[in-house]
């Protein structure tokens, strides 16, 4: 018996059915794959993260963009929505999909259990193909941890992790300090998390 080969869709033909879909799809190397939903405490920190973020880029050329903004990897095809991206200036799109955005400086993903070694791993990998791309944040929705991986001038990335609740967690590309407290506003680390 042989197998039966894998549909395979052209961009064109995934970004057609992503905008009548009712969830959103990452696209890669041809294929579709389905986002999960969020949890509560991701949603708190992304919310979070969103609103003093904000506040704090409020009078400069950078802004926040969330969620259901799609970014595109333009040297490898890869389609994906991080929980947060930040753009300085004028904001680039993609020439063939009007809402794929291809020039963020900051990508900040949330942290959960499913998605951990994807987005510290392959997705990381992803996002580095980003010229654009000078700051890779990740936050742990379980445990009061960011990491902040700053592009270096000879392409390596250094690392800066906060632990410290009473302590601010820096976005240096931006120039942007938030207590750690105001991150995890709300976050209750007492809730048994799955493991």
């Amino acid at each position: 018996m042989s197998a039966i080969p894998k549909l395979r869709l052209t961009e064109t033909e995934y970004l057609a059915i992503e905008s009548k879909a009712d969830f959103k799809s990452e696209f890669y190397r041809g294929e579709m794959f389905a986002m999960a939903g969020a949890s509560r405490e991701h949603n708190y920190v992304k919310e979070n993260l969103v609103v003093e973020i904000g506040s704090r880029l409020r009078g400069t050329l950078c802004r926040t963009l969330s969620g259901d903004q799609r970014l595109k990897v333009s040297a490898t095809g890869f389609y994906t929505y991080p929980d947060i991206v930040i753009v300085c200036g004028k904001p680039e799109y993609d020439s063939i999909d009007r809402d794929s955005l291809i020039n963020p400086v900051v990508v900040i993903e949330i942290l959960s259990p499913s998605t951990e070694k994807y987005d510290r791993g392959a997705k990381f990998r992803q996002y580095q193909q980003l010229e654009s791309v000078k700051e890779y944040v990740l936050v742990s929705q379980e445990v009061a941890v960011c990491e902040s991986f700053v592009r270096q001038a000879d392409g390596t990335w250094n690392l800066t992790i906060v632990t410290d609740l009473q302590a601010d967690f820096e976005i240096s590309s931006v120039k942007v300090r938030i207590p750690m407290a105001d991150i995890y506003n709300g976050v209750d680390f007492s809730y048994p998390q799955p493991t």
